[in-house]
């Protein structure tokens, strides 16, 4: 085999390898476009927690500063001033508290790749099964043979050894 072949082995396991890495490896086209979405997710569920969190800090320091606000929530609780009468109306739903909104979990989705280590495997394999049909195809050519050598010999064309000047 000449050194071109063996150029083309080698390059044809680079190019497996570069091919099965950009498109089934770790940090292929899929995988990446999956984490940007993964990503628009939890900037969109960190907003949103930080809506909430701004709402039930408002809220906080409202129960702690402004009286009117305290008195309702005390009302809601059945609690009475001093000099207030209590009506009781039959058939009202009784209070129910109110649930605040936690947000949602976001869970991390594992992404499907083929490992680092199987990706070479595949390259090397392949790169020497190309080196096999070269070997082959040269043996069949009678490019590489085993055993004695045949001597070829040139008839009726005289041969002479002359000295180099």
């Amino acid at each position: 085999m000449n050194r071109a072949k063996y150029l083309l082995v080698f390059l044809s396991g680079i190019i497996l390898y570069i091919g099965l890495s950009l498109f089934w490896g770790e940090n292929s086209f899929k995988n990446y476009s999956s984490l940007v979405e993964q990503k628009k997710a939890i900037v969109k569920h960190k907003v949103d927690l930080e809506d909430i969190y701004t709402e039930l800090s408002l809220e906080v320091s409202a129960l702690y500063n402004d009286k009117a606000i305290i008195a309702a929530y005390a009302r809601k609780l059945d609690y009475v001033a001093d000099g207030e009468k209590i009506i009781k109306i039959n058939g009202l739903k009784p209070y129910q508290r109110t649930l605040y909104d936690t947000g949602s979990v976001v869970r991390y989705v594992a992404d499907d790749f083929l490992s680092e280590k199987i990706i070479k495997i595949c390259s090397i394999i392949f790169s020497f099964c190309v080196f096999l049909l070269f070997f082959i195809w040269d043996i069949k050519n009678h490019n590489i043979t085993f055993g004695k050598k045949e001597e070829t010999f040139v008839t009726g064309i005289p041969l002479y050894e002359v000295p180099q000047i």
